[in-house]
């Protein structure tokens, strides 16, 4: 009888631990590949609507096989459209902004910061938050071919993301001149 109970035992182990590493691993290397995905910067940035003082409202249009890692996703490429590319006026929303980094090298000299601030976790988190609990609209999830295109409409805090920049010293403060 014990030895029945020892059998069984390993027999269930021997079933069901595998498939479990196998979907942590699925889901580890989806999560790979859509920062893969997002260290290309594939995604559109736009006016959404009028923030609080010292916030953007942005819709960020981003690329991915999974919709639900687009909406993961757009956190990052919102941040990054802010400091780096800045964004236009829609139809309805008459608001545009530069980006905060005034030259497109910017990214390059400071890689190693970069790097860890959009990491997984990273301090870009600090700045953005999904509006509408990340509820996307129903013409908002377009599929492309074998992926999607997800618009989430996000809320940065440009505010303390300047300063911070500026504390960092990959950008200029606002008062040091030309």
């Amino acid at each position: 009888m014990k030895r029945v109970l020892i059998f069984a035992v390993i027999f269930i182990m021997a079933v069901f631990i595998p498939s479990a590493v196998s979907v942590v691993s699925a889901q580890a290397v989806a999560k790979n590949k859509a920062n893969k995905d997002t260290r290309q910067w594939r995604y559109e940035i736009e006016a959404a609507g009028v923030g609080n003082q010292g916030t953007y409202q942005v819709k960020v249009w981003s690329y991915s096989k999974k919709a639900n890692v687009a909406v993961e996703q757009a956190k990052k490429n919102a941040v990054h459209g802010i400091i780096f590319s800045g964004f236009t006026s829609n139809a309805k929303y008459r608001v545009s902004q530069r980006a905060l980094a005034s030259s497109p090298n910017v990214e390059q000299e400071h890689s190693d910061f970069f790097n860890a601030f959009f990491a997984d976790g990273g301090k870009y988190l600090k700045y953005v938050q999904l509006a509408n609990g990340g509820a996307i609209d129903a013409g908002d999830r377009i599929k492309i071919g074998k992926e999607y295109k997800v618009g989430v409409v996000v809320t940065v805090n440009v505010t303390d993301l300047r300063k911070d920049l500026e504390d960092a010293g990959i950008i200029r403060k606002l008062g040091s001149g030309f």
